[in-house]
């Protein structure tokens, strides 16, 4: 008797016992993101391309195989990337002024390929208008939540699968948004790719060893074309082409004023300018700003409360689609800490008397999921204050604080300045720029100047190593405290 894992859409498992030596489709018929046999499993359409390991005949090629002509001869792997778009998933993002000068082609595809999310905008270069926007999950978080495990997981011999799981979305997100606008792929000339560095070169192929050990210096900072695809280039080995496009989306560089970013995400990512430079760094916030690591947690799904306040003596939620609340997603967790604050439900160590804090008959959160969110905002929060006191720069001399990535757009301000995510003085001067790494990307195909503009962004840059940072580990434990934050310390 011989396994067949297989690892579903929503990153859950499923372990399925056979004998023989099946066919790998007619094991997988019926699972959600089972692929489709086009042709009749003939093995001539390709549609289903398969992201597979281990005991398979004849064996994968560049991590895949076709699920139809594969026979499953002894203890396997099978990635599924179907069905996984998602809602709630920003797409939308703040585009600065810029004068019309598009890339060649009448049709161009951004794409931000995020370490939890995925999204990709076809734009009509020629009209100077967006066509469609889809997003989904990054399906390589079945394998891993975060840029480290991903890493370890390519490094163990999985880079082809963990390539072929994110192209596969890629092509499948690109048919979609064609077919919804009646062109085909093949019309779509002008590409553009960005995210942070090593989901870029997982995207390639490339081996991230260099990205996974001492002195962590990328051996690829892209800034180039390859086979077709514009690959923006990255600012340092843990602050990737997202933040770079991010900040050519804000406009932030083009002014004298101090201004800082925050990309918030599993992978946090901080920019400030100040005097002519660029100073950056990443914080490793893990996947609980978008609900993972949390007991109910989920993404912005039908069903998610994405809302608590504190009223009456009472929590009162809002629930993404008006019906029964089923889970929690990012913006409500925070909501939920301040709540719970403001009633008592917790001190500002975290610590709650009660085993559930419910939120709703059936919705809980736990003082484990308290501290997956302290850890969370204290590693945000301290990034934020450790790369400021390296740059010499005030919380008074910052002016404007930039929140990109799709959480950010949700992000509840006076909540996060209840519980020190970010200071209160910045949630005043906060300006939302939603979606902005695809909002850059999709400059670079509206403006062939933009390049030039991107490319003194990475000259200007400075990485800071916050791991080695004395700073970031002091702030980091003050910044556990779920307090408002009035100034640095």
């Amino acid at each position: 008797m011989a396994n067949l894992t297989v690892w579903l859409p929503n990153g859950d498992t499923r372990t399925i016992a056979f004998e023989g030596e099946p066919r790998l489709s007619d094991l997988l018929a019926g699972l959600d993101g089972a692929p489709q046999l086009v042709c009749g499993g003939a093995g001539v359409c390709g549609k289903c391309s398969v992201a597979a390991e281990g005991m398979l005949e004849p064996p994968p090629e560049g991590g895949a195989c076709l699920a139809c002509r594969t026979r499953v001869c002894g203890d396997a792997a099978v990635y599924l990337t179907g069905g996984r778009r998602l809602q709630g998933i920003e797409t939308g993002g703040v585009m600065p002024p810029y004068v019309h000068r598009p890339a060649a082609g009448r049709y161009g595809a951004a794409l931000d390929i995020g370490t939890t999310t995925v999204a990709l905008r076809l734009i009509d270069l020629a009209e100077n208008r967006t066509l469609c926007t889809l997003a989904a999950a990054n399906p390589q978080a079945a394998l891993a939540a975060d840029v480290i495990g991903r890493m370890e997981a390519a490094l163990s011999g999985h880079g082809a699968v963990l390539q072929r799981m994110i192209r596969s979305l890629a092509d499948e997100l690109l048919s979609a948004a064609c077919g919804q606008c009646g062109i085909s792929p093949e019309q779509v000339g002008a590409r553009v790719v960005t995210g942070n560095t090593t989901m870029l070169y997982l995207f390639t192929g490339r081996n991230p060893k260099a990205l996974s050990a001492a002195p962590f210096e990328a051996d690829c900072l892209f800034g180039m074309e390859e086979q077709g695809v514009y690959y923006p280039p990255c600012l340092g080995a843990f602050v990737g082409a997202d933040v770079a496009c991010a900040v050519l989306a804000s406009g932030m560089t083009a002014t004298h004023a101090t201004s800082m970013l925050i990309d918030l995400g599993t992978n946090g990512e901080i920019a400030l300018w100040h005097n002519g430079t660029l100073y950056c760094c990443a914080t490793a916030a893990g996947p609980a700003f978008e609900g993972g690591g949390i007991s109910c947690g989920s993404a912005s799904v039908e069903g998610a409360i994405d809302r608590v306040t504190y009223a009456g003596g009472g929590l009162a939620v809002h629930v993404i689609g008006d019906g029964e609340a089923r889970s929690v997603c990012g913006s409500g967790l925070i909501d939920a800490a301040a709540a719970l604050l403001e009633s008592g439900g917790i001190d500002e160590t975290g610590a709650a008397e009660e085993d559930a804090l419910l939120l709703t008959p059936t919705v809980a959160l736990t003082p484990r999921d308290i501290r997956q969110l302290q850890l969370a905002k204290a590693a945000i929060a301290a990034g934020m204050q450790a790369l400021s006191q390296e740059a010499g720069v005030s919380l008074g001399q910052i002016e404007t604080l930039y929140i990109a990535g799709g959480f950010g757009r949700h992000l509840p301000l006076e909540s996060a300045a209840a519980i020190g995510l970010i200071p209160t003085a910045l949630a005043k001067r906060t300006v939302i720029l939603g979606n902005a790494a695809l909002s850059g990307a999709s400059l670079l195909l509206l403006d062939r100047e933009a390049e030039g503009a991107l490319g003194a962004i990475s000259d200007r840059a400075v990485c800071r190593n916050l791991a080695t940072s004395p700073r970031f580990t002091d702030a980091f434990m003050e910044r556990m405290m779920l307090e408002p934050v009035d100034d640095w310390a």
